[in-house]
């Protein structure tokens, strides 16, 4: 699941780049959530709660801060978001060099430019996608973190359920938790989710998209509930 933010100060140009922004997620057959800010300051307000943004549609020229402010701050401690400025005027190009922008689209944005950008970037992401080292059998081998459902403890081993099987590993689920990232809360002592995989969260369980669920405990429910509502939160915005 591919997390895009598109920022721009004027509402017609977040509605008509997530139009498109959709449309290309339909015919690559890619999941995208959608988040739309009106300025650089709300979406660096989200941003500093959660960093989880894979690709972002960046207008230069807005009120306050702009993009090419926006996009310094963030470069400070993220590299791999897909950073693509908009901008009306190409004489703004050349500001965007030192924050190593993966390119820059002239309003009114193509279709066919954005669709080849965003294709690009998805390309780029997945080069720079996350994965952990695991040893079963003496044969180590590695797994996307974005693969990974859930992971369950079982004394100290662990199953690492994935979307293409299940790995069983002689590692405590403390050991696994270290290796993750902020996609993964624990709602459990037992077990660690992927928020990413995450249909819905009920008092007492977990459910995932294939169906299959896990317990959550009453002490750990808030924090993962939260971090549920927090990944997707300003989808709908």
């Amino acid at each position: 699941m591919l997390n895009i933010a598109v920022c721009d100060d004027e509402l017609i140009e977040i509605e008509y780049l997530t139009s498109l922004t959709q449309e290309w997620a339909k015919s690559t057959k890619t999941a995208v959530n959608i988040s739309g800010f009106a300025s650089a300051e709300a979406f660096l307000f989200k941003y500093e709660e959660d960093k989880n943004f894979d690709i972002l549609l960046l207008d230069i020229q807005m009120k306050a801060m702009d993009g090419i402010e926006l996009a310094e701050k963030i470069r400070e401690n993220n590299s791999s978001v897909q950073i693509v400025f908009i901008t009306g005027f190409p004489d703004y190009i050349s500001r965007g060099y030192d924050v190593s922008a993966l390119h820059y689209l002239i309003k009114p944005v193509e279709k066919e430019k954005l669709f080849e950008v965003l294709s690009k970037a998805c390309d780029n992401l997945k080069k720079e996608e996350k994965f952990i080292l695991l040893s079963v059998d003496n044969e180590s081998f590695k797994i996307n973190l974005k693969d990974i459902i859930y992971v369950e403890a079982f004394g100290h081993s662990s199953c690492v359920a994935c979307e293409n099987g299940e790995h069983n590993v002689k590692l405590p689920i403390s050991d696994i938790a270290k290796m993750l990232d902020e996609s993964f809360a624990q709602c459990h002592r037992s077990y660690i989710a992927n928020i990413q995989h995450i249909s819905r969260i009920t008092k007492t369980d977990v459910v995932f998209d294939n169906g299959k669920s896990v317990p959550v405990s009453r002490r750990m429910y808030n924090d993962v509930n939260m971090a549920f509502i927090n990944f997707y939160r300003g989808i709908n915005q």
